[in-house]
């Protein structure tokens, strides 16, 4: 009898981890990165804030305006389908305020984001008078505090505005500025080395010979790790050469935290990854029952996390995306965060799986007619086809346990959207 090996086909397997164990892994063995720096708000974008913001000020500063209109006591206002005539005694914008007190039956003219002057409380919009000369005609229609933006409204002095972890988004950094910050502590930057591995990789721009193809994964990686947060150290193609690769690792780990690297991970002649791992450093698991993405290496080399993905195209930018970021997120104590959400939608086609695995399809999301998601896939799923990513709008995730899915049936779906 043929005695054959264990392959990816293989839905029971020696050593294949589940996916979710996989994850729980992964983020239990690695560790929040130490180290901070401050820098000015205008770069602090997508950085992660170390000590939470409280509001040295209140925002508004002064109870103003929100439209051009009239500003006048409340008290004042015409009761009972009655009107009342405002002497205009005055006018006030913004940075030019008036700087006296009204008496009764009198008014200001005033525009928007301008401070009230003291004993106003309210605005009347200038659509909603009549004004003869330097007199004003209301009716009873108004109310106490119409249109105006109390101080301290957006924040209050003293107040927290941004937690401790929070990834800093556009608005962020406009708030910080609003309360008058000019400098941000953030976590310090992540330091990612990233490699291509394979004697048969070529560098764009060279000629590859007859049974070379060109490198794509290292270029997907670069794009992904295209953040403010992270710094990448691109150590190019490595040969299939075990010294080489040894070396080359064990250099970079001294002043990495991270190192990926791609292709060299399955079990052929010619995939040193995993004997790299072995020698220099720590192997927690080698191969995750997921589909595309079975062979991949989590492990570290000296205090250096290391993720050996796999060689193929989409199950490089998988096995990124679904377990690798989630544990560069935690590495830059990312707790508040955008959600890269997951939601339910209906396929317009039928699936093929078989359970023991989880699967990931690239789909096509859309909202009907009838405002319901909808999800299809991108064609052929085969892990070297990278167009199926390209097409994609979202991954369709089928759980471990489950079977294949007919039309019509609701699926898993995580909009690249929240991902990237």
């Amino acid at each position: 009898m043929i005695q054959t090996q264990p392959n990816c086909a293989d839905l029971s397997e020696t050593g294949l981890i589940h996916f979710t164990a996989a994850k729980a892994k992964i983020l239990s063995g690695i560790q929040v990165i130490a180290g901070h720096q401050c820098v000015p708000i205008e770069q602090a974008r997508g950085r992660t804030l170390i000590s939470a913001i409280s509001a040295p000020i209140d925002v508004p500063a002064h109870s103003n305006s929100a439209v051009d209109g009239y500003a006048l006591r409340s008290a004042d206002l015409p009761m009972d389908g009655s009107s009342a005539g405002f002497a205009v005694a005055g006018s006030a914008s913004a940075g030019n305020p008036f700087n006296r007190t009204i008496s009764p039956g009198q008014c200001i003219r005033i525009m928007t984001g301008a401070a009230l002057p003291a004993g106003c409380d309210t605005v009347i919009m200038q659509e909603r008078v009549e004004r003869s000369g330097d007199v004003i005609l209301l009716d009873a229609s108004h109310r106490k505090g119409q249109n105006v933006r109390q101080a301290g409204e957006d924040m209050r002095h003293g107040e927290i505005v941004l937690s401790s972890g929070r990834l800093l988004t556009p608005p962020d950094i406009g708030l910080c500025a609003s309360l008058g910050i000019a400098e941000l502590t953030v976590r310090r930057k992540l330091r990612i080395a990233i490699a291509s591995t394979g004697d048969e990789i070529y560098d764009t721009g060279s000629i590859p010979c007859a049974s070379g193809i060109y490198d794509s994964n290292r270029y997907s990686l670069l794009a992904a790790l295209d953040r403010p947060d992270i710094e990448v150290i691109d150590l190019g193609i490595l040969r299939d050469q075990p010294e080489l690769l040894l070396d080359t690792f064990n250099g970079i780990a001294d002043h990495a935290d991270v190192i990926i690297s791609s292709g060299g991970v399955s079990v052929g002649d010619a995939d040193h990854i995993k004997t790299a791992l072995q020698t220099s450093g720590n192997i927690d698991f080698w191969k995750v029952a997921i589909k595309p993405g079975r062979p991949m290496a989590f492990g570290n080399i000296g205090n250096a996390a290391f993720f050996g993905l796999p060689g193929n195209p989409v199950a490089v930018l998988v096995t990124f995306y679904l377990l690798v970021l989630p544990a560069l997120e935690k590495m830059l104590s990312i707790t508040d965060s955008p959600i890269a959400p997951m939601m339910k939608a209906r396929a317009l086609q039928a699936i093929r799986k078989r359970p023991g695995r989880t699967q990931v399809q690239r789909g096509i999301l859309q909202c009907n007619e009838q405002r319901e998601w909808t999800v299809k896939t991108t064609g052929k799923q085969g892990s070297g086809i990278l167009r199926s990513m390209s097409l994609a709008n979202a991954f369709i995730i089928l759980p471990h346990h489950s079977a294949s899915v007919r039309e019509g049936d609701w699926v898993d779906v995580q909009p690249f959207a929240g991902l990237w």
